[in-house]
């Protein structure tokens, strides 16, 4: 009961006549527009809240009016921002076109957001989270408050068909707009709570939402969980009657005697449970259909949310995803639905003990082998590798063995897949997958010329003949170059081409600090017998030289012994005349490093008869190039490779004093026949001149054997050697000074 003075300042309230009221709005309005606001601005906004409350009627107040309330829930002073709440509580809520609540949010704003919300204003609702990301630690009680709501809507929306607009007709009655019980996708009457897979001819407010909440619920668990302190789960516990209803809880299978957070958990989980059995039901439209797998992926990820947050939740939960992954793993239409089932089995299946080995096969295995030509799977899988790569690596052993399927994204598709290999290709390169990742890489534009036939005709035949495995497969590698001849130039395989270079680095970037000696050897043979077994696209295979020259000079840098290791096949590919016009900027590089390695200081197994034998197969080839025109359909020899083969052969003689006569005879002939004027193996005369001067500086140096194996021999153990600096081009200055003093002599 209140006393008569109450009463009757109700009473006054209730009676107040339409024209006061708005002398009393536009008096209220002057006050508001002040600088300060005084006692009796604090005393008029209390007695518009009491006339707004004491009437049963909800009023509308003039719109500047009600946005000056709106920007005073941001005032400094904490009891402006109370009796602006409160007086916009007992208020008819104006729309976001017409209100802007886009200031900075306080508790009672947020208050006030709260107990506005519906389906009309679904937008206070984002402010809403967005203010809870923002301002948790302040008013976790919104949260809780919020979270109460979202069990509700989730949980406790009407099972009854809201009244649909009618269909026309004069005789439309109220008995066409009796309600009836939602429906499931397949026509049948649900059984069930209603969820945004129930159906039916309109929906009732809280129907809608119900779909609004389920749409924000994973965004809403994710951030609750990340930003809750103990002081939330401390006020969360408050939440719940006392002690007793605690030790209740701890027995008891009712969900209404857990604290809200946890509350929240159980309703998400049960809702989630019951769209996974909805989606097995027939649905009539293939719309329906879409929208069933759209609400399996968002299911399975809350589920995936909630599990993290609770462990306990992982044993209810794994018979229903595994049952859900063995339905639909053999259907490619729910691939998108299986990614996140995967992402399940990763974060939980060790805490289940479960065996996840056909999980993988069918995510990293089957999916690119089949749907590489679908862009959306490729993307979200290509994410989802990246996004949890350290846990891959941890806990899936076996999927470095797939690389073979998961290149076949990036061979269909490389524009938009090179960045994300160029992340993931690091991961996939170890000791035992190297040498076939290296040939796989070297095959992308064959197996992109692969996957294009195969989407075109769906024939098997080319596909069979892509190699698989590697090693006795070289000639298979011929076979398939000819059969996709006509390929190279389609715009793809060209598009794929490009990319390989870059990948190529990454590749021989990580595997310099894994690889053992052994390993790096089998590489480099590698290099040397693929540089003549690639798919013809002259830029491709100029590019590919040239990535291996840098990889071989620096392998051979950081592992000098490489060059004695192999120095039987890389004297077979220095020796062959044919590698200087075809690959010169590989075949550069390899005389540079037998010239530059071949050396006691750099190996102690460097023998006097293995020198002798680099010596005599470099000038077979020098002498053979600098004698006659270069063959039919080649032009003449780069002044580099000369220059490369002339310095090589001068290093060698350095270490073996005998075979200085011979290169300092190949020299003065060499200075003899150009003096004659032109030669057919060199056709710019400012080219002869170099090579000349080349020689010369070095048949000066020769004359000195003392000094040349100083000058010319790299210091033991020193990586980059420090007097000779030979790029292949000219001779540093410090040889040149040598020269000159041997002339002077």
């Amino acid at each position: 009961m209140y006393s008569h003075a109450s009463e009757s300042l109700i009473k006054q309230a209730r009676e107040i006549q339409v024209s006061e009221l708005q002398k009393f709005y536009s008096r209220l309005m002057k006050m508001l527009q002040g600088k300060e606001l005084g006692h009796d601005t604090v005393d008029s906004l209390q007695r518009l809240h009491l006339i707004l409350s004491a009437t049963k009627y909800t009023r509308t107040l003039p719109l500047e009016l009600q946005k000056r309330f709106v920007a005073l829930l941001s005032s400094p002073a904490e009891q402006h921002q109370v009796l602006s709440a409160a007086v916009l509580r007992e208020t008819l809520p104006l729309t976001g076109q017409e209100l802007n609540y886009n200031h900075q949010l306080n508790s009672h704003a947020a208050g006030l957001l709260l107990s506005q919300v519906g389906r009309t204003e679904i937008e206070r609702l984002s402010l809403l989270l967005h203010y809870c990301e923002t301002c948790i630690y302040k008013t976790h009680h919104i949260i809780l408050q919020l979270s109460k709501k979202l069990v509700d809507w989730l949980r406790y929306a009407s099972v009854m068909q809201g009244v649909g607009t009618s269909s026309g007709g004069f005789f439309t009655g109220p008995r066409s707009r009796q309600p009836v019980p939602i429906a499931e996708l397949d026509g049948s009457v649900s059984g069930d709570f209603f969820t945004v897979l129930c159906v039916g001819q309109g929906f009732t407010e809280d129907q809608w939402m119900n779909v609004y909440s389920f749409s924000m619920l994973r965004h809403w668990l994710l951030t609750y969980h990340s930003s809750c302190s103990t002081t939330v789960d401390a006020d969360d516990r408050s939440e719940v009657d006392g002690s007793v209803v605690s030790m209740v809880s701890a027995t008891s299978s009712s969900s209404r005697l857990l604290p809200p957070k946890e509350r929240l958990r159980e309703k998400a989980f049960q809702y989630c449970q019951r769209l996974i059995e909805q989606s097995d039901r027939k649905a009539h439209k293939k719309t329906d259909t879409e929208l069933q797998k759209a609400c399996l992926v968002e299911a399975v990820c809350i589920l995936d949310c909630v599990c993290v947050e609770d462990a306990s939740l992982v044993y209810r939960t794994f018979p229903c995803i595994k049952a859900l992954f063995g339905r639909l793993s053999s259907e490619l239409s729910y691939a998108r639905v299986l990614l996140p089932i995967a992402q399940f089995y990763l974060n939980h299946g060790e805490i289940a003990a479960v065996d996840c080995e056909n999980v993988w096969k069918v995510v990293f295995g089957r999916f690119p082998t089949e749907l590489f030509n679908d862009p959306f799977l490729a993307h979200e899988l290509l994410r989802f590798l990246r996004l949890n790569l350290e846990s891959i690596e941890l806990r899936v052993p076996q999927y470095t063995r797939y690389f073979p399927n998961l290149l076949k994204f990036l061979a269909w598709d490389s524009p938009a897949m090179v960045d994300d290999f160029v992340d993931l290709l690091p991961s996939m390169v170890t000791t035992g997958t190297a040498v076939e990742l290296l040939h796989t890489l070297l095959d992308l534009p064959c197996l992109s010329a692969t996957l294009v036939l195969q989407h075109r005709f769906r024939h098997t035949q080319e596909k069979n003949c892509f190699p698989q495995q590697f090693g006795d497969t070289m000639d298979r590698l011929s076979t398939l170059h000819e059969l996709l001849v006509e390929a190279a130039d389609w715009p793809r395989v060209t598009q794929c081409a490009r990319t390989v270079p870059v990948l190529l680095h990454v590749f021989f970037n990580t595997i310099v600090t894994i690889a053992d000696e052994k390993l790096l050897a089998h590489l480099i043979l590698v290099m040397l017998e693929r540089s003549s077994l690639l798919l013809n696209i002259p830029a491709y295979i100029k590019e590919i030289h040239r990535v291996f020259s840098c990889h071989l000079l620096r392998l051979c840098k950081l592992h000098p012994s490489l060059v004695v290791n192999q120095s039987h096949e890389l004297l077979e590919f220095a020796g062959s005349t044919a590698n200087v016009y075809s690959k010169e900027e590989l075949y550069t590089h390899v005389v540079w490093v037998l010239g530059e390695y071949l050396s006691v200081s750099c190996d102690s197994r460097c023998s006097v008869s293995l020198i002798t034998s680099c010596f005599e197969a470099l000038e077979a080839v020098l002498f053979e190039i600098t004698s006659s025109a270069p063959p039919t359909g080649k032009v003449c020899p780069a002044p580099k490779v000369i220059n490369t083969l002339m310095s090589a052969l001068a290093k060698l003689a350095s270490r073996s004093h005998d075979l200085i006569p011979r290169v300092s005879l190949f020299l003065s002939k060499l200075r003899t026949v150009t003096r004659s004027g032109s030669v057919a193996w060199c056709s710019d005369e400012e080219d002869l001149v170099a090579i000349v001067t080349r020689g010369e500086e070095l048949w000066s140096l020769l004359k000195a054997p003392g000094v040349a194996q100083s000058v010319l021999t790299p210091p033991p153990h020193v990586i980059a050697p420090q007097w000779h600096r030979d790029t292949n081009v000219a001779l540093p200055l410090q040889l040149r000074a040598l020269t000159s003093l041997t002339h002077s002599q």
